[in-house]
């Protein structure tokens, strides 16, 4: 099963994403994850993000998506993955798009969290990280609605989308997720398992 996950920060994507991979037993794609371990590993790939990253710039598109693709291409993501926090562009959504149809893998569902945005910082204020200040909360949410935010108009066009009230105890909201995965699950072949 092939899964995006997006959600604003402070939704509680992180919890969601370590028991999805558990209960569906597929590997767990973070692109900031995927960028280190190019890095770490010295790859050309690798090297090339290295150089952008130091020098504080943005990794282009087109190197994570090289950088995705080399992922994917490792036999533990044969049968899908939970692609977490990417896309965060539309641009990028339609290189993704392009590259999981090329590969015969069209996405399956794409999840979102649905929280409203003062118990989103609430939330992270009540984290007491360090970067997690009133003003760099308020940025890091303008920039998620400029960029990220349209994606789920995007993909719910392509009847893609499916948001659960993320207003919920995490539990709820899990149990919610796995429900609303079945129907694909059974398209596949597999059946649901017990979300508790």
């Amino acid at each position: 099963m092939w899964i995006v996950f997006i959600s604003p920060p402070g939704a509680g994507k992180g919890t969601q994403c370590e028991r999805l991979v558990r209960a569906l037993g597929l590997p767990h794609l973070s692109t900031g994850e995927m960028l280190r371990e190019a890095m770490q590993t010295q790859s050309p790939l690798g090297q090339a993000a290295a150089e952008y990253m130091h020098s504080g710039q943005l990794v282009p598109d087109h190197l994570v998506m090289d950088i995705l693709q080399q992922r994917l291409d490792e036999h533990d993501c044969n049968q899908g993955c939970l692609l977490d926090g990417f896309p965060r562009t539309l641009c990028q959504a339609e290189l993704l798009h392009e590259l999981l149809e090329r590969r015969g893998t069209p996405l399956d569902r794409v999840l979102a969290l649905d929280v409203d945005r003062d118990e989103l910082v609430r939330r992270m204020l009540q984290r007491q990280r360090p970067d997690d200040t009133p003003e760099t909360i308020a940025q890091r949410l303008e920039v998620y609605q400029a960029e990220t935010a349209p994606l789920l108009d995007y993909y719910r066009r392509q009847d893609l989308l499916l948001t659960v009230d993320g207003m919920q105890s995490p539990d709820d909201v899990f149990r919610s997720l796995m429900a609303g995965l079945d129907q694909v699950r059974r398209r596949h072949g597999h059946e649901p398992e017990d979300p508790s």
